[in-house]
């Protein structure tokens, strides 16, 4: 437990490098340096921001107040009493420190052996007494077990804490670590003894979730377990928990509502301007299994700091299943790992083939960009996987991530844009090309040769997570002849075949720009479904770009209920619905599943994946899936990332869905 500690406050002060928080003070608490990634900095940037915002409404609501004390619970190396200090906002307030005996004995000596540090807090003497390791005007550090409540009762007794005036207790991803029955009867001695106080709890929640067993596992194996998550596993459990144990007033939220509500907007901006980004998919799971509670009793006015700008729309309520379909593990011969990977793309370029190009996965044994293609030949009763030959290997693929490839005959695709890492520019296109035999018995029968575009097409490509989508303007489909390849923009359509660049008319209100969508061809046209928007917000609309005689016009397709907003999901249309598969959305009380969309009467049914005959979790985001009409089989390839600081985890295998049921049932 304490090596999570010390952990924190290391990411702490890699974020505080990087600017996103304001902390001169954390370097000299923090013995080792490392820069941690830019996922981890936004974590932290949330958690300390979540925090500060509470305690300083607490100073400002107190301010009138003689006296008020704030009390630290397993307060690490954390630099709160400093930054405090130097703000001058300690006027009338003396802040509590307490963590283990060892760490609070380290904490004192970097105290009295730094400068910086010594120069803001006086030391009046009396460390030595008991428990007591710093004792200064305003600051009292302590070391005792926060699990042994009458030996924590009798050392801030000692060290002159008052249960007559306002006090905050901080618990910043504390009390989990602690049987619930000790952390219970902490919180109710807290609202018990204390005639006005308030409550800061920031902890993990959804431990049941594909993301929160990866979590998890994380800390059983640094032999730190959650231990609050199976009591209470959600806002509302730890809500009610706070009202039984005595606490009058009570507001939870976790940290995608606390960002979007509570942060104001050109503080967001700032933050993700900070430095190349794109883990969104990550960064909002992370957000959704974290909150924040307040809780106060006794307050001469109500002590409300997540709700002080606005009332909060809580996106925890459950989400309406009509069904559930049964994930199945693809049987398959391989003796290959290609297919563990995220941000790939897979495609059906014939009828039984499946290629798969592109992503970041593992391949012999190593975390990569993937080099190899990779395809799923289907046999009668399993899939056959394997590397495909390349016939002209070179540069040209460039090892791309959130690329699209588009099958547009039966031995031409055409691949767009694509990333290798976030601040690099966007890559541009390529023809893969492969023989033109109806169908393959084995991997080794599949060979693809690269093709670079002309140059005057490329602009239109550097680009990654956008979405490539075949179409058909005045009659013509593409291969049909020189000019009618097109490719579909949320903002225009772009002739790409040959040159000059040829722009198409498109009229009706322009749908808000946006990433990590789907795109499926539909009577010539397209279907946009979702997104990640400019703000970083999903998007829940969905869109028809219908063809004219003279060009396209953009369409609202109105559902009900309405689509709940998701991106990194992907999509197929068959027999006019609209299949949405899987995704990120901030609904956290449960994942995105199936969504089916009637094209013609617009209902919106949701369908859970029953996930049980799984022997690992199933994460649906970034991954790829094929349709298979006939079978009406859904086939889910690679998909998964960097679940915050707690380790990768990619789907091992590809798996099936069967769809008869829920696609006759409409």
């Amino acid at each position: 437990v304490q090596g999570t500690g010390g952990s924190s406050a290391v990411s702490k002060c890699s974020a505080a490098a990087r600017g996103y928080i304001q902390d001169r003070f954390l370097r000299l608490l923090v013995g080792r340096r490392r820069r941690r990634a830019p996922l981890v900095h936004r974590g932290y940037y949330i958690r300390a921001r979540a925090v500060d915002h509470c305690v300083q409404d607490f100073l400002l609501k107190t301010q009138s107040h003689p006296r008020t004390q704030i009390l630290s619970l397993g307060a690490g190396f954390d630099s709160l009493y400093f930054r405090l200090k130097d703000m001058g906002l300690l006027h009338h307030t003396v802040v509590y420190e307490v963590d283990f005996p060892n760490v609070a004995c380290q904490k004192a000596t970097l105290i009295k052996r730094i400068k910086e540090l010594s120069a803001l807090v006086e030391d009046i003497g009396g460390e030595g007494l008991g428990v007591i390791t710093f004792s200064g005007e305003d600051y009292k550090l302590l070391g005792v077990d926060l699990s042994e409540l009458s030996e924590l009762e009798r050392a801030l007794e000692e060290a002159g804490l008052d249960n007559e005036i306002p006090t905050l207790f901080i618990a910043e991803v504390v009390l989990t670590y602690m049987e619930n029955s000790r952390s219970d009867a902490l919180i109710q001695w807290a609202a018990e003894h204390f005639s006005q106080a308030c409550f800061l709890l920031y902890e993990q929640i959804h431990p049941e979730d594909p993301f929160g067993c990866v979590m998890q596992q994380h800390f059983s194996q640094l032999n730190s377990a959650l231990h609050s998550l199976a009591q209470y596993p959600d806002c509302e459990a730890q809500q009610r928990r706070f009202f039984e144990k005595g606490w009058s007033e009570c507001s939870v939220m976790d940290m995608n509502e606390f960002f979007t509500h509570c942060t104001p907007e050109d503080e967001q901006q700032r933050v993700q301007a900070l430095e190349p980004f794109d883990e969104y998919e990550e960064w909002h799971l992370k957000c959704s299994h974290y909150f924040v509670l307040t809780a106060s009793k006794g307050m001469e006015s109500s002590w409300t700091p997540l709700l002080s700008n606005m009332t909060v729309p809580h996106c925890d309520g459950p989400v309406r299943m009509a069904g559930s379909i049964t994930a199945v593990v693809c049987a398959t011969h391989s003796e290959i790992s290609g297919l563990r990977r995220y941000g790939h793309h897979s495609v059906l370029i014939k009828p039984n083939v499946i290629l798969t190009t592109g992503g970041f996965g593992e391949e012999d044994g190593q975390h990569c960009r993937m080099r190899n293609f990779h395809v799923l030949v289907k046999h009668a009763d399993y899939w056959k996987a394997g590397c495909v030959k390349k016939e002209n290997p070179d540069k040209r693929w460039d090892e791309r991530l959130y690329h699209t490839v588009s099958c547009l005959s039966s031995s031409l695709a055409l691949v767009v844009g694509g990333r290798t890492s976030p601040s690099s520019a966007g890559l541009g296109m390529l023809w893969l090309k492969f023989p033109e035999t109806p169908n393959a018995s084995d991997p080794g029968d599949v060979t693809v040769e690269l093709v670079s575009l002309q140059p005057a097409a490329e602009p239109a490509a550097l680009r990654w997570r956008h979405s490539t989508t075949e179409v058909i303007f005045k009659g013509k489909k593409p291969g049909k002849s020189g000019n009618s390849c097109r490719y579909a923009e949320v903002y225009k359509l772009q002739n790409i075949w040959g040159s000059p660049v040829q722009t198409i008319p498109v009229e009706g209100p322009v749908p808000e720009s946006r990433h990590s969508h789907s795109a499926c061809s539909w009577k010539g046209g397209v279907l946009i479904a979702g997104g990640l928007g400019a703000v970083e917000q999903p998007l829940g609309s969905v869109f028809f770009l219908r063809e004219l005689e003279h060009g396209f016009q953009w369409q609202t397709v109105e559902t009900h209920p309405p689509l709940i907003p998701r991106y990194s999901h992907t999509a197929h249309v068959h027999d006019g619905k609209l299949l949405l598969v899987g995704g990120v959305w901030f609904h956290s009380s449960s994942v995105p599943g199936i969504t089916v969309i009637d094209l013609m009467t617009g209902l919106c049914l949701d369908y859970a994946i029953n996930v049980e005959h799984l022997e690992w979790p199933l994460m649906l985001h970034n991954h790829s899936s094929v349709f298979l009409p006939n079978e009406k089989e859904l086939l889910l390839i690679g998909g998964g990332g960097n679940c915050f600081s707690f380790g990768t985890h990619l789907n091992p295998e590809p798996v099936s869905l069967s769809l008869s049921n829920i696609l006759t049932s409409h």
